[in-house]
Protein backbone atom coordinates (compact mmCIF):
# COMPACT_ATOMS: atom_id res chain seq x y z
CA UNK A 1 0.00 0.00 0.00
CA UNK A 2 1.36 3.62 -0.80
CA UNK A 3 1.04 6.32 1.55
CA UNK A 4 -1.37 9.58 0.40
CA UNK A 5 0.65 12.46 0.47
CA UNK A 6 -0.48 14.98 -2.05
CA UNK A 7 -4.51 14.88 -3.19
CA UNK A 8 -6.09 16.89 -6.22
CA UNK A 9 -9.36 18.23 -5.36
CA UNK A 10 -11.78 19.73 -8.32
CA UNK A 11 -15.78 19.21 -7.17
CA UNK A 12 -18.81 20.33 -8.75
CA UNK A 13 -21.21 19.30 -5.65
CA UNK A 14 -19.06 21.07 -2.71
CA UNK A 15 -20.91 19.59 0.21
CA UNK A 16 -18.83 18.84 3.34
CA UNK A 17 -15.80 19.31 1.02
CA UNK A 18 -14.47 21.97 3.09
CA UNK A 19 -14.32 19.75 6.31
CA UNK A 20 -12.93 16.75 3.82
CA UNK A 21 -9.89 19.01 2.84
CA UNK A 22 -9.08 20.06 6.06
CA UNK A 23 -8.56 16.91 7.35
CA UNK A 24 -6.45 15.76 4.86
CA UNK A 25 -4.42 18.91 5.48
CA UNK A 26 -4.12 18.50 8.72
CA UNK A 27 -2.69 15.14 8.19
CA UNK A 28 0.13 16.26 6.02
CA UNK A 29 -1.73 15.66 2.82
CA UNK A 30 -0.39 18.31 0.38
CA UNK A 31 -3.46 19.85 -1.75
CA UNK A 32 -3.71 20.94 -5.10
CA UNK A 33 -7.43 22.38 -6.80
CA UNK A 34 -8.87 24.45 -9.28
CA UNK A 35 -11.17 26.84 -9.69
CA UNK A 36 -14.22 27.53 -7.42
CA UNK A 37 -12.84 24.39 -5.40
CA UNK A 38 -9.56 26.16 -4.29
CA UNK A 39 -11.42 29.58 -3.44
CA UNK A 40 -13.78 27.66 -1.34
CA UNK A 41 -10.87 25.94 0.58
CA UNK A 42 -8.88 29.40 0.39
CA UNK A 43 -11.58 31.11 1.61
CA UNK A 44 -12.03 28.34 5.13
CA UNK A 45 -7.77 29.02 5.58
CA UNK A 46 -6.93 26.01 3.78
CA UNK A 47 -3.15 26.22 2.25
CA UNK A 48 -3.67 24.87 -1.06
CA UNK A 49 -2.00 24.91 -4.54
CA UNK A 50 -3.99 25.82 -7.70
CA UNK A 51 -3.62 23.70 -10.86
CA UNK A 52 -2.25 26.66 -13.22
CA UNK A 53 1.19 26.59 -10.85
CA UNK A 54 1.74 22.80 -11.27
CA UNK A 55 1.36 23.00 -14.74
CA UNK A 56 2.54 26.84 -15.70
CA UNK A 57 -0.45 27.34 -17.85
CA UNK A 58 -3.54 29.35 -16.83
CA UNK A 59 -6.90 28.62 -17.41
CA UNK A 60 -8.01 29.16 -20.39
CA UNK A 61 -11.39 29.46 -22.75
CA UNK A 62 -13.76 30.16 -19.46
CA UNK A 63 -12.32 27.14 -17.18
CA UNK A 64 -12.59 24.84 -20.48
CA UNK A 65 -8.79 23.90 -20.01
CA UNK A 66 -7.13 23.82 -16.84
CA UNK A 67 -6.32 19.55 -15.90
CA UNK A 68 -5.55 18.47 -19.27
CA UNK A 69 -1.82 18.49 -19.14
CA UNK A 70 0.85 15.69 -18.56
CA UNK A 71 1.68 17.00 -15.44
CA UNK A 72 -1.43 16.32 -13.77
CA UNK A 73 -2.47 13.47 -16.25
CA UNK A 74 1.68 11.82 -15.84
CA UNK A 75 0.85 12.57 -11.90
CA UNK A 76 -2.50 10.50 -12.26
CA UNK A 77 -1.15 7.58 -14.04
CA UNK A 78 2.02 7.02 -13.22
CA UNK A 79 2.41 3.57 -11.53
CA UNK A 80 4.63 3.72 -8.19
CA UNK A 81 6.12 0.60 -8.40
CA UNK A 82 7.36 0.44 -12.12
CA UNK A 83 10.97 1.73 -12.70
CA UNK A 84 10.04 2.68 -16.23
CA UNK A 85 7.34 4.86 -14.62
CA UNK A 86 9.12 6.49 -12.30
CA UNK A 87 12.04 7.53 -14.79
CA UNK A 88 9.60 9.03 -16.68
CA UNK A 89 8.38 10.95 -14.32
CA UNK A 90 11.42 12.22 -13.04
CA UNK A 91 12.80 13.54 -16.29
CA UNK A 92 9.78 15.12 -16.81
CA UNK A 93 9.02 16.55 -13.19
CA UNK A 94 6.16 15.01 -13.05
CA UNK A 95 4.98 13.89 -8.77
CA UNK A 96 2.93 11.83 -8.38
CA UNK A 97 -1.05 12.77 -6.87
CA UNK A 98 -2.09 9.72 -4.67
CA UNK A 99 -5.58 10.93 -4.26
CA UNK A 100 -8.26 12.48 -6.74
CA UNK A 101 -11.83 13.81 -5.58
CA UNK A 102 -14.02 14.82 -8.08
CA UNK A 103 -17.62 15.10 -9.30
CA UNK A 104 -18.68 16.52 -12.29
CA UNK A 105 -20.53 19.20 -13.53
CA UNK A 106 -24.77 18.97 -13.08
CA UNK A 107 -25.76 17.98 -16.62
CA UNK A 108 -28.51 16.05 -15.58
CA UNK A 109 -30.15 19.16 -13.37
CA UNK A 110 -29.57 21.45 -15.97
CA UNK A 111 -31.24 19.69 -18.81
CA UNK A 112 -33.83 19.28 -16.26
CA UNK A 113 -34.78 23.06 -15.33
CA UNK A 114 -33.66 24.62 -19.16
CA UNK A 115 -34.17 24.15 -22.99
CA UNK A 116 -30.97 26.45 -23.42
CA UNK A 117 -28.78 24.18 -25.90
CA UNK A 118 -25.65 26.79 -24.96
CA UNK A 119 -25.80 26.13 -21.46
CA UNK A 120 -26.77 22.60 -21.47
CA UNK A 121 -23.65 22.14 -23.65
CA UNK A 122 -21.49 24.41 -21.52
CA UNK A 123 -22.69 21.19 -18.19
CA UNK A 124 -20.79 18.39 -20.51
CA UNK A 125 -17.59 17.75 -17.66
CA UNK A 126 -14.08 17.22 -19.96
CA UNK A 127 -11.51 17.12 -17.31
CA UNK A 128 -13.49 15.52 -14.19
CA UNK A 129 -13.91 12.10 -16.06
CA UNK A 130 -11.04 12.21 -17.43
CA UNK A 131 -8.94 12.54 -13.89
CA UNK A 132 -11.57 10.41 -12.64
CA UNK A 133 -11.00 7.50 -15.30
CA UNK A 134 -7.15 8.19 -15.41
CA UNK A 135 -7.15 7.71 -11.11
CA UNK A 136 -9.60 4.81 -11.24
CA UNK A 137 -7.82 3.37 -14.18
CA UNK A 138 -4.43 3.56 -12.00
CA UNK A 139 -6.56 2.94 -8.66
CA UNK A 140 -3.38 0.63 -6.79
CA UNK A 141 -1.09 3.92 -6.52
CA UNK A 142 -4.35 6.92 -7.11
CA UNK A 143 -7.20 6.54 -4.86
CA UNK A 144 -10.93 8.20 -6.69
CA UNK A 145 -13.08 9.19 -4.47
CA UNK A 146 -16.46 10.62 -6.67
CA UNK A 147 -18.88 10.94 -3.61
CA UNK A 148 -19.00 13.17 -0.52
CA UNK A 149 -21.39 10.51 0.98
CA UNK A 150 -17.39 8.59 1.03
CA UNK A 151 -15.84 11.72 2.80
CA UNK A 152 -16.12 10.34 6.80
CA UNK A 153 -14.81 6.26 5.62
CA UNK A 154 -12.06 7.66 3.87
CA UNK A 155 -10.50 9.98 6.40
CA UNK A 156 -11.41 7.61 9.06
CA UNK A 157 -9.39 4.87 7.17
CA UNK A 158 -6.36 7.23 6.40
CA UNK A 159 -5.73 8.31 10.06
CA UNK A 160 -6.18 4.64 11.28
CA UNK A 161 -3.90 3.13 8.50
CA UNK A 162 -1.12 5.99 8.45
CA UNK A 163 -2.38 7.73 5.82
CA UNK A 164 -2.94 4.78 3.63
CA UNK A 165 -5.85 3.22 1.87
CA UNK A 166 -6.22 -0.56 1.29
CA UNK A 167 -6.63 -2.15 -2.30
CA UNK A 168 -9.86 -3.14 -1.33
CA UNK A 169 -11.16 0.37 -0.74
CA UNK A 170 -9.43 1.51 -3.61
CA UNK A 171 -11.07 -1.09 -5.80
CA UNK A 172 -14.25 -0.43 -4.31
CA UNK A 173 -13.80 3.59 -5.05
CA UNK A 174 -12.72 2.33 -8.74
CA UNK A 175 -15.85 0.41 -9.34
CA UNK A 176 -18.15 3.26 -7.98
CA UNK A 177 -15.61 5.78 -9.96
CA UNK A 178 -16.32 3.92 -13.72
CA UNK A 179 -20.18 3.46 -12.72
CA UNK A 180 -20.37 7.21 -11.89
CA UNK A 181 -18.89 8.20 -15.29
CA UNK A 182 -20.48 5.49 -17.25
CA UNK A 183 -24.05 7.15 -15.84
CA UNK A 184 -22.71 10.59 -16.82
CA UNK A 185 -22.01 9.93 -20.72
CA UNK A 186 -25.00 7.82 -20.77
CA UNK A 187 -27.35 10.75 -19.70
CA UNK A 188 -25.16 13.04 -22.19
CA UNK A 189 -25.66 9.98 -24.96
CA UNK A 190 -29.53 9.89 -23.74
CA UNK A 191 -30.14 13.89 -24.23
CA UNK A 192 -28.63 13.92 -27.17
CA UNK A 193 -30.21 11.23 -29.27
CA UNK A 194 -33.48 12.69 -28.18
CA UNK A 195 -32.86 15.94 -29.42
CA UNK A 196 -31.61 13.81 -33.23
CA UNK A 197 -34.90 11.65 -32.80
CA UNK A 198 -37.14 15.25 -32.87
CA UNK A 199 -39.55 13.66 -30.06
CA UNK A 200 -42.10 16.41 -29.82
CA UNK A 201 -41.47 16.71 -26.00
CA UNK A 202 -37.92 15.68 -25.88
CA UNK A 203 -36.76 15.53 -21.86
CA UNK A 204 -34.62 18.61 -22.17
CA UNK A 205 -37.35 21.06 -23.77
CA UNK A 206 -40.69 19.65 -22.26
CA UNK A 207 -42.02 18.46 -19.35
CA UNK A 208 -44.07 15.37 -18.07
CA UNK A 209 -48.25 14.73 -17.08
CA UNK A 210 -46.87 15.87 -13.98
CA UNK A 211 -45.59 18.97 -14.56
CA UNK A 212 -41.93 18.17 -14.02
CA UNK A 213 -39.15 17.91 -16.63
CA UNK A 214 -37.26 15.06 -17.82
CA UNK A 215 -33.94 13.59 -16.92
CA UNK A 216 -32.14 12.52 -20.31
CA UNK A 217 -32.15 8.81 -20.13
CA UNK A 218 -30.96 6.42 -23.15
CA UNK A 219 -33.67 3.70 -24.51
CA UNK A 220 -33.25 0.33 -23.09
CA UNK A 221 -31.50 -0.76 -26.32
CA UNK A 222 -29.04 2.03 -26.12
CA UNK A 223 -27.92 1.68 -22.72
CA UNK A 224 -27.69 -2.14 -23.09
CA UNK A 225 -25.76 -1.06 -26.27
CA UNK A 226 -23.55 1.40 -23.85
CA UNK A 227 -22.96 -0.99 -20.75
CA UNK A 228 -23.26 -4.59 -21.51
CA UNK A 229 -21.92 -6.44 -24.62
CA UNK A 230 -24.10 -8.20 -27.28
CA UNK A 231 -23.75 -11.50 -26.65
CA UNK A 232 -26.00 -13.18 -29.52
CA UNK A 233 -27.31 -11.60 -32.41
CA UNK A 234 -30.75 -13.46 -33.03
CA UNK A 235 -33.19 -13.74 -36.33
CA UNK A 236 -36.19 -12.41 -34.66
CA UNK A 237 -37.23 -12.57 -31.00
CA UNK A 238 -40.23 -14.00 -29.26
CA UNK A 239 -42.52 -14.19 -32.79
CA UNK A 240 -40.96 -13.66 -36.15
CA UNK A 241 -42.05 -10.28 -36.44
CA UNK A 242 -40.32 -9.31 -32.96
CA UNK A 243 -36.45 -7.89 -32.94
CA UNK A 244 -33.97 -9.96 -30.11
CA UNK A 245 -31.04 -9.66 -28.94
CA UNK A 246 -28.85 -11.46 -25.76
CA UNK A 247 -26.69 -8.96 -24.12
CA UNK A 248 -24.30 -10.25 -21.18
CA UNK A 249 -22.84 -13.46 -20.28
CA UNK A 250 -25.12 -16.28 -21.14
CA UNK A 251 -22.56 -17.79 -22.97
CA UNK A 252 -20.28 -18.34 -20.27
CA UNK A 253 -22.38 -20.43 -18.39
CA UNK A 254 -24.55 -22.07 -21.26
CA UNK A 255 -21.96 -23.46 -24.09
CA UNK A 256 -24.38 -24.47 -27.28
CA UNK A 257 -22.78 -27.45 -28.77
CA UNK A 258 -24.77 -28.78 -31.26
CA UNK A 259 -28.08 -28.05 -33.69
CA UNK A 260 -29.93 -24.64 -34.93
CA UNK A 261 -29.25 -21.06 -33.32
CA UNK A 262 -30.82 -20.46 -29.96
CA UNK A 263 -33.70 -18.31 -30.46
CA UNK A 264 -34.99 -16.20 -27.90
CA UNK A 265 -37.91 -18.85 -26.82
CA UNK A 266 -35.09 -21.44 -26.05
CA UNK A 267 -33.10 -19.10 -24.12
CA UNK A 268 -36.09 -18.24 -21.92
CA UNK A 269 -36.56 -21.87 -21.15
CA UNK A 270 -33.23 -22.85 -21.33
CA UNK A 271 -32.33 -20.33 -18.17
CA UNK A 272 -35.47 -21.77 -16.35
CA UNK A 273 -34.56 -25.53 -17.11
CA UNK A 274 -31.45 -25.37 -15.35
CA UNK A 275 -32.85 -23.02 -12.51
CA UNK A 276 -34.95 -25.99 -11.45
CA UNK A 277 -32.55 -28.82 -11.28
CA UNK A 278 -30.58 -26.60 -9.40
CA UNK A 279 -32.76 -26.54 -6.94
CA UNK A 280 -31.97 -30.67 -6.42
CA UNK A 281 -28.73 -32.57 -5.09
CA UNK A 282 -30.12 -35.70 -5.98
CA UNK A 283 -29.93 -36.85 -9.95
CA UNK A 284 -32.91 -35.06 -11.59
CA UNK A 285 -34.51 -33.89 -14.83
CA UNK A 286 -37.12 -31.78 -15.59
CA UNK A 287 -38.84 -30.77 -18.84
CA UNK A 288 -40.02 -27.43 -19.50
CA UNK A 289 -42.69 -26.16 -21.95
CA UNK A 290 -43.19 -22.43 -22.78
CA UNK A 291 -41.60 -21.38 -19.54
CA UNK A 292 -43.28 -23.79 -17.15
CA UNK A 293 -42.01 -27.32 -15.89
CA UNK A 294 -44.46 -29.91 -17.18
CA UNK A 295 -42.91 -32.71 -15.36
CA UNK A 296 -39.69 -32.98 -12.56
CA UNK A 297 -38.16 -36.30 -10.99
CA UNK A 298 -35.06 -36.84 -8.61
CA UNK A 299 -34.23 -40.87 -8.37
CA UNK A 300 -30.75 -42.42 -8.09
CA UNK A 301 -30.44 -42.94 -12.25
CA UNK A 302 -31.34 -40.29 -14.70
CA UNK A 303 -33.34 -42.75 -16.84
CA UNK A 304 -35.61 -43.24 -13.94
CA UNK A 305 -36.30 -39.36 -13.13
CA UNK A 306 -37.21 -39.75 -16.94
CA UNK A 307 -39.57 -42.19 -16.78
CA UNK A 308 -41.17 -40.24 -13.86
CA UNK A 309 -41.00 -36.72 -15.09
CA UNK A 310 -42.32 -37.76 -18.90
CA UNK A 311 -45.26 -39.34 -17.02
CA UNK A 312 -46.41 -36.37 -15.46
CA UNK A 313 -47.70 -35.02 -18.80
CA UNK A 314 -46.96 -37.70 -21.96
CA UNK A 315 -48.18 -34.90 -24.23
CA UNK A 316 -46.37 -31.82 -23.06
CA UNK A 317 -42.82 -32.98 -23.66
CA UNK A 318 -42.87 -33.08 -27.41
CA UNK A 319 -40.55 -30.02 -28.62
CA UNK A 320 -40.07 -29.10 -24.99
CA UNK A 321 -36.58 -28.31 -23.11
CA UNK A 322 -34.78 -31.31 -21.31
CA UNK A 323 -32.79 -30.29 -18.38
CA UNK A 324 -30.46 -32.86 -15.83
CA UNK A 325 -28.03 -31.60 -13.02
CA UNK A 326 -26.04 -34.86 -13.90
CA UNK A 327 -23.98 -36.02 -17.22
CA UNK A 328 -25.93 -37.03 -19.36
CA UNK A 329 -25.59 -41.15 -19.37
CA UNK A 330 -26.60 -43.35 -22.68
CA UNK A 331 -29.40 -45.15 -20.93
CA UNK A 332 -31.62 -41.55 -20.30
CA UNK A 333 -30.27 -40.62 -24.02
CA UNK A 334 -31.77 -43.40 -25.29
CA UNK A 335 -35.01 -42.34 -23.91
CA UNK A 336 -35.44 -39.19 -24.49
CA UNK A 337 -34.41 -39.76 -28.18
CA UNK A 338 -37.22 -41.58 -28.72
CA UNK A 339 -39.42 -37.94 -28.80
CA UNK A 340 -38.82 -34.99 -30.52
CA UNK A 341 -37.33 -32.23 -27.97
CA UNK A 342 -36.04 -28.72 -28.89
CA UNK A 343 -33.03 -28.66 -26.49
CA UNK A 344 -31.08 -30.39 -23.99
CA UNK A 345 -29.43 -28.92 -21.16
CA UNK A 346 -26.58 -31.15 -18.83
CA UNK A 347 -23.40 -30.24 -17.39
CA UNK A 348 -21.62 -32.90 -19.70
CA UNK A 349 -22.41 -35.24 -23.04
CA UNK A 350 -20.13 -37.53 -23.16
CA UNK A 351 -18.65 -38.79 -26.89
CA UNK A 352 -21.06 -41.78 -27.25
CA UNK A 353 -23.99 -39.70 -26.41
CA UNK A 354 -23.14 -36.71 -28.09
CA UNK A 355 -22.78 -38.93 -31.45
CA UNK A 356 -25.98 -40.27 -30.79
CA UNK A 357 -28.22 -37.07 -29.83
CA UNK A 358 -26.64 -34.87 -32.54
CA UNK A 359 -28.16 -37.29 -35.32
CA UNK A 360 -30.86 -35.35 -34.96
CA UNK A 361 -29.65 -31.76 -36.74
CA UNK A 362 -32.70 -29.43 -35.50
CA UNK A 363 -32.38 -30.35 -31.57
CA UNK A 364 -29.86 -28.00 -29.91
CA UNK A 365 -27.42 -29.70 -27.38
CA UNK A 366 -26.14 -26.94 -24.68
CA UNK A 367 -23.59 -27.86 -21.54
CA UNK A 368 -24.33 -25.87 -18.95
CA UNK A 369 -21.87 -24.78 -16.32
CA UNK A 370 -23.90 -25.15 -13.20
CA UNK A 371 -21.21 -23.60 -10.46
CA UNK A 372 -21.31 -20.55 -12.55
CA UNK A 373 -24.48 -20.39 -13.23
CA UNK A 374 -24.86 -20.86 -9.22
CA UNK A 375 -22.68 -17.82 -8.92
CA UNK A 376 -24.87 -15.73 -11.18
CA UNK A 377 -27.82 -15.40 -9.10
CA UNK A 378 -26.40 -12.94 -6.96
CA UNK A 379 -26.95 -11.02 -9.96
CA UNK A 380 -30.07 -8.33 -10.28
CA UNK A 381 -32.95 -9.46 -12.15
CA UNK A 382 -34.16 -6.82 -15.19
CA UNK A 383 -37.41 -6.47 -16.70
CA UNK A 384 -38.35 -4.05 -18.92
CA UNK A 385 -41.17 -2.21 -18.37
CA UNK A 386 -42.44 1.08 -20.03
CA UNK A 387 -40.38 3.73 -19.67
CA UNK A 388 -37.99 2.31 -17.09
CA UNK A 389 -36.25 -1.35 -15.92
CA UNK A 390 -37.80 -2.88 -12.88
CA UNK A 391 -34.53 -4.27 -10.76
CA UNK A 392 -34.90 -7.12 -8.14
CA UNK A 393 -32.65 -9.61 -6.20
CA UNK A 394 -33.38 -13.48 -7.48
CA UNK A 395 -35.53 -15.68 -5.61
CA UNK A 396 -32.75 -17.81 -3.84
CA UNK A 397 -34.65 -19.26 -0.64
CA UNK A 398 -37.42 -21.55 -0.14
CA UNK A 399 -38.70 -20.86 3.44
CA UNK A 400 -39.39 -17.30 5.37
CA UNK A 401 -37.15 -16.61 8.46
CA UNK A 402 -39.29 -18.24 11.56
CA UNK A 403 -38.66 -21.82 9.34
CA UNK A 404 -41.82 -24.14 8.56
CA UNK A 405 -44.81 -24.54 10.83
CA UNK A 406 -47.31 -27.17 10.93
CA UNK A 407 -50.58 -25.16 11.51
CA UNK A 408 -53.39 -28.66 11.66
CA UNK A 409 -54.00 -30.96 14.38
CA UNK A 410 -52.50 -33.51 12.08
CA UNK A 411 -48.74 -33.25 11.66
CA UNK A 412 -47.47 -34.67 8.31
CA UNK A 413 -45.82 -37.72 8.06
CA UNK A 414 -41.97 -38.09 6.91
CA UNK A 415 -43.27 -39.32 3.48
CA UNK A 416 -45.84 -36.10 3.37
CA UNK A 417 -42.71 -33.90 4.57
CA UNK A 418 -40.16 -35.06 1.99
CA UNK A 419 -43.66 -34.86 -0.86
CA UNK A 420 -43.94 -31.46 0.13
CA UNK A 421 -40.53 -30.14 0.43
CA UNK A 422 -40.14 -31.37 -3.83
CA UNK A 423 -43.26 -29.92 -4.33
CA UNK A 424 -42.35 -27.06 -2.79
CA UNK A 425 -39.33 -26.79 -4.58
CA UNK A 426 -41.15 -27.13 -8.03
CA UNK A 427 -43.19 -24.41 -7.72
CA UNK A 428 -41.19 -22.06 -6.74
CA UNK A 429 -40.72 -22.48 -10.99
CA UNK A 430 -43.90 -22.47 -12.14
CA UNK A 431 -45.76 -19.36 -13.15
CA UNK A 432 -48.28 -17.82 -10.56
CA UNK A 433 -51.19 -18.61 -9.76
CA UNK A 434 -49.24 -22.12 -9.22
CA UNK A 435 -50.22 -25.31 -8.25
CA UNK A 436 -48.14 -28.49 -7.76
CA UNK A 437 -48.81 -32.03 -7.05
CA UNK A 438 -45.86 -34.49 -5.96
CA UNK A 439 -44.69 -37.14 -4.32
CA UNK A 440 -41.15 -37.35 -2.22
CA UNK A 441 -39.11 -37.47 -5.66
CA UNK A 442 -41.68 -36.48 -8.38
CA UNK A 443 -44.45 -34.41 -9.69
CA UNK A 444 -47.94 -35.86 -10.26
CA UNK A 445 -49.89 -33.04 -11.36
CA UNK A 446 -48.79 -29.05 -12.40
CA UNK A 447 -51.28 -26.17 -12.59
CA UNK A 448 -49.97 -23.00 -14.38
CA UNK A 449 -50.34 -19.56 -14.79
CA UNK A 450 -54.09 -19.50 -14.04
CA UNK A 451 -56.67 -16.11 -12.71
CA UNK A 452 -57.57 -18.45 -10.57
CA UNK A 453 -55.91 -20.64 -7.74
CA UNK A 454 -58.83 -23.07 -7.88
CA UNK A 455 -58.40 -23.37 -11.67
CA UNK A 456 -54.95 -24.10 -11.30
CA UNK A 457 -55.50 -26.38 -8.64
CA UNK A 458 -58.47 -28.37 -11.07
CA UNK A 459 -55.81 -28.02 -14.09
CA UNK A 460 -53.40 -30.23 -12.49
CA UNK A 461 -55.53 -32.96 -11.00
CA UNK A 462 -56.70 -32.91 -14.85
CA UNK A 463 -53.46 -33.74 -16.01
CA UNK A 464 -52.62 -36.54 -13.38
CA UNK A 465 -56.07 -38.01 -14.55
CA UNK A 466 -55.26 -37.78 -17.70
CA UNK A 467 -51.85 -39.71 -17.21
CA UNK A 468 -53.26 -42.16 -15.35
CA UNK A 469 -51.55 -41.09 -12.28
CA UNK A 470 -53.38 -41.13 -8.63
CA UNK A 471 -53.46 -38.08 -6.36
CA UNK A 472 -54.37 -40.20 -3.33
CA UNK A 473 -52.17 -39.44 -0.57
CA UNK A 474 -49.92 -36.77 -2.05
CA UNK A 475 -48.57 -33.08 -1.31
CA UNK A 476 -49.89 -29.78 -2.70
CA UNK A 477 -48.09 -26.98 -3.01
CA UNK A 478 -49.32 -23.25 -3.97
CA UNK A 479 -46.83 -20.86 -4.41
CA UNK A 480 -48.67 -18.48 -2.56
CA UNK A 481 -51.63 -18.80 0.33
CA UNK A 482 -54.98 -19.92 -0.29
CA UNK A 483 -57.05 -16.75 -0.45
CA UNK A 484 -60.37 -18.76 0.43
CA UNK A 485 -60.79 -22.42 1.51
CA UNK A 486 -62.03 -23.61 -2.23
CA UNK A 487 -58.59 -24.18 -3.80
CA UNK A 488 -57.26 -26.26 -0.51
CA UNK A 489 -60.95 -28.06 -0.71
CA UNK A 490 -60.17 -28.52 -4.48
CA UNK A 491 -56.50 -30.43 -3.75
CA UNK A 492 -58.47 -32.46 -1.28
CA UNK A 493 -61.09 -33.54 -3.25
CA UNK A 494 -58.43 -34.83 -6.10
CA UNK A 495 -56.56 -36.39 -3.19
CA UNK A 496 -53.79 -34.50 -1.58
CA UNK A 497 -53.50 -35.08 2.06
CA UNK A 498 -50.72 -32.49 2.74
CA UNK A 499 -50.46 -28.94 1.84
CA UNK A 500 -47.54 -26.39 1.85
CA UNK A 501 -47.96 -22.89 1.32
CA UNK A 502 -46.96 -19.58 2.72
CA UNK A 503 -49.66 -18.36 4.63
CA UNK A 504 -50.28 -14.91 5.51
CA UNK A 505 -53.68 -14.33 4.36
CA UNK A 506 -56.83 -12.92 6.84
CA UNK A 507 -58.62 -16.30 6.38
CA UNK A 508 -55.63 -18.69 7.15
CA UNK A 509 -57.77 -19.72 9.83
CA UNK A 510 -60.58 -20.46 7.69
CA UNK A 511 -58.27 -22.31 5.70
CA UNK A 512 -56.81 -24.62 8.66
CA UNK A 513 -60.22 -25.41 9.74
CA UNK A 514 -60.85 -27.22 6.54
CA UNK A 515 -57.79 -28.98 6.74
CA UNK A 516 -58.67 -29.79 10.48
CA UNK A 517 -62.36 -30.89 9.08
CA UNK A 518 -60.58 -32.90 6.38
CA UNK A 519 -58.10 -34.58 8.04
CA UNK A 520 -54.92 -32.94 6.35
CA UNK A 521 -51.83 -32.13 7.36
CA UNK A 522 -50.81 -28.33 6.37
CA UNK A 523 -47.40 -26.47 6.70
CA UNK A 524 -47.06 -22.40 6.32
CA UNK A 525 -43.55 -21.80 5.15
CA UNK A 526 -43.55 -17.69 5.76
CA UNK A 527 -42.39 -17.11 1.91
CA UNK A 528 -44.18 -16.89 -0.93
CA UNK A 529 -42.84 -17.37 -4.55
CA UNK A 530 -44.80 -15.48 -7.45
CA UNK A 531 -43.62 -15.84 -10.37
CA UNK A 532 -45.03 -13.37 -13.09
Amino acid sequence: MFKISRALLSVYDKTGIVDFARNLSDSGISLISTGGTAAALREAGIDVVDVSEITGFPEIMEGRVKTLHPLIHGGLLGKLDDELHLDAMRAHGIESIDLVVVNLYPFEQTVARTSDLDEIIEQIDIGGPAMVRAAAKNYKHTAVVTSPADYQAITEELRGNDLTLSEQTRATLMRRAFAHTARYDTAIAGYFEERARGDERPRGDGVDGTGRRHAPTLTASEALEASMRRDIAMRYGENPHQHAALYGDFGSIFTHVHGKELSYNNILDIDAAAKLVLEFTRPTLAIIKHNNPCGVASADDLVDAWHAAFATDTKSPFGGIVAVNRPLDMATATAINEIFTEVIIAPEFPDDVLELLRRKKDRRLVVADFGRLASSLGEPQLRSVAGGVLVQGYDAQLIGPEGVKIVTRRAPTDEEKAAMEFAWRVAKHVKSNAIVYASADRTLGIGAGQMSRVDSAMIAARKASLAGLDLRGCAVASDAFFPFADGLLEAVEAGASAVIQPGGSIRDQEVIDAADANGIAMAMTGMRHFRH
